[in-house]
């Protein structure tokens, strides 16, 4: 597979997870929480990584550039899903009470006071009204990040090996 069109399958990926989320939003009623929200910002980051990179066409030099950004930005996704997993799973007694929403935080806070409000979760972020296969939002966005920080991985992998034998 020519790499280029690896780029472009990754940014299709987040394209359609961020498409997804917002068919759950307004049309499954599944309000999203700061964590969720957070997520999405980071697929919309890895969205447009994967999609300069696909314009770009990188060599060798370039794609260990957007390689390992993709894995940074897929690993600091992989972190807030974790987090939110975690929430997911506490007992009852221990799962914090629920928060403001962002716009809140956003108007309150300046913008780092605000990500660490975010990432510290809330109780809405501990409710799980959503399953496939048995598993959660918060789990399948997991799965994905892990996915999209070894896709990545494996596009620079063979960016390095053709160029390496041209």
């Amino acid at each position: 597979m020519n790499t280029r069109w690896g780029y472009v399958l990754g940014g299709v990926v987040c394209a359609g997870l961020l498409g997804f989320a917002l068919y759950l939003q307004y049309f499954e009623g599944q309000e999203p929480c700061p964590l969720c929200m957070l997520q999405r910002v980071v697929y919309i980051a890895l969205l447009a990584v994967f999609l300069v990179a696909a314009l770009h066409g990188p060599g060798r030099a370039g794609a260990m550039l957007y390689g390992g950004l993709l894995f940074v930005i897929a690993a600091a996704g992989a972190a807030i899903a974790t987090r939110h997993v975690w929430l997911q799973h506490l007992p009852k007694d221990r799962v914090p009470e629920c928060g403001p929403g962002l716009e809140y935080f956003l108007r309150k806070y300046s913008a780092l006071r605000a990500l660490e409000k975010m990432l510290a979760g809330s109780g809405e972020c501990a409710e799980v009204s959503w399953r496939l296969l048995g598993l959660s939002i918060a789990e399948w966005s997991l799965l994905w990040f892990v996915a999209a920080g070894a896709f990545a991985l494996c596009l620079t992998l063979a960016v390095s090996r053709t160029r390496r034998k041209s």
